[in-house]
């Protein structure tokens, strides 16, 4: 181990509120880590395409995008790996079989089955549920979450989901199960809908921290791993020390060595000054 630290910090729910732009102390807290000779990565499940000016204006060494898929480090292209558009395909006639509508995110954008936009229009967000508040808002800002139709069927990164019950989407796993993990995302008893992604269990947020510390030349006990949402799991478990935002939901909490302030408290600023770092 090494006093110099990779610090790897997904954006929603994390680094900033959804679709908001960073705190003055989160972005602080980036720049003086990087600083102090710290290396910090943004790790998020957005693709490249949404990752926003604002966020990456801040300063960071790389960017983990696509939950794993896609790497950039000092400005190059580590990896950018899609799924093909025959497993995407095969998803896709799993999930329409059981009535669960789907969100597919390619490097040409985010498109989405037109009832998956009803749904998501008038569901209930727990706010513990980073993913859904920023689904919710990107739907009424400008981010350009266009109709599946015009999906260029090219492959892409990862599929999200949501659906009314869960016990649809259980008879789904018999399908996919083996080639992906299932993240479902947090929902109150009375929820509505239910929204999470699949993540193929070969690459995924976790996987690329390894490849991210081989690229350094560094150890994964060296890394520091900061999330709030199941998506990042596999990361939180790869991580020397893995810290859950106060606003994560109770299961990453459980996983987590550290659960530091929310992210509307710049836990992320905080939690690295506890840590020296800053």
């Amino acid at each position: 181990m090494t006093d110099k630290k990779i610090v790897f910090l997904d954006i929603d729910g994390t680094f900033t509120v959804p679709l908001e732009k960073p705190t003055e102390l989160a972005s602080r807290a980036v720049q003086e880590a990087r600083k102090n000779g710290h290396r910090v990565l943004i790790s998020t499940g957005r693709n490249m395409a949404i990752v926003s000016e604002d966020v990456l204006e801040v300063g960071f060494d790389g960017v983990v995008a696509s939950a794993g898929r896609h790497i950039e480090i000092d400005g190059k292209v580590i990896r950018d790996s899609v799924l093909s558009e025959e497993t995407i395909q095969k998803c896709l006639e799993v999930f329409h079989k059981f009535g669960i509508y789907c969100r597919i995110e390619s490097p040409e954008g985010i498109y989405i089955d037109n009832s998956l936009q009803e749904i998501l229009t008038s569901a209930t967000a727990d706010l513990s549920n980073s993913e859904l508040i920023r689904m919710k808002k990107e739907l009424a800002s400008d981010v350009g979450v266009k109709p599946y139709t015009e999906y260029p069927r090219k492959g892409a990164y990862k599929l999200g989901f949501i659906c009314t019950d869960l016990a649809e989407l259980e008879k789904t796993k018999p399908y996919l199960e083996q080639e992906f993990h299932y993240v479902v995302h947090p929902y109150a008893k009375d929820a509505d809908c239910y929204n999470g992604e699949i993540i193929r269990r070969d690459m995924d947020k976790g996987e690329a921290m390894e490849r991210v510390c081989e690229y350094y030349g560094a150890d994964l006990a060296d890394t520091v791993a900061f999330g709030d949402s199941m998506n990042d799991q596999q990361m939180l478990e790869y991580a020397g020390i893995a810290v859950a935002m106060g606003n994560s939901c109770q299961d990453l909490k459980d996983s987590a060595d550290v659960v530091c302030e929310s992210v509307e408290e710049d836990g992320v600023y905080f939690e690295l000054k506890r840590m020296n770092l800053i």
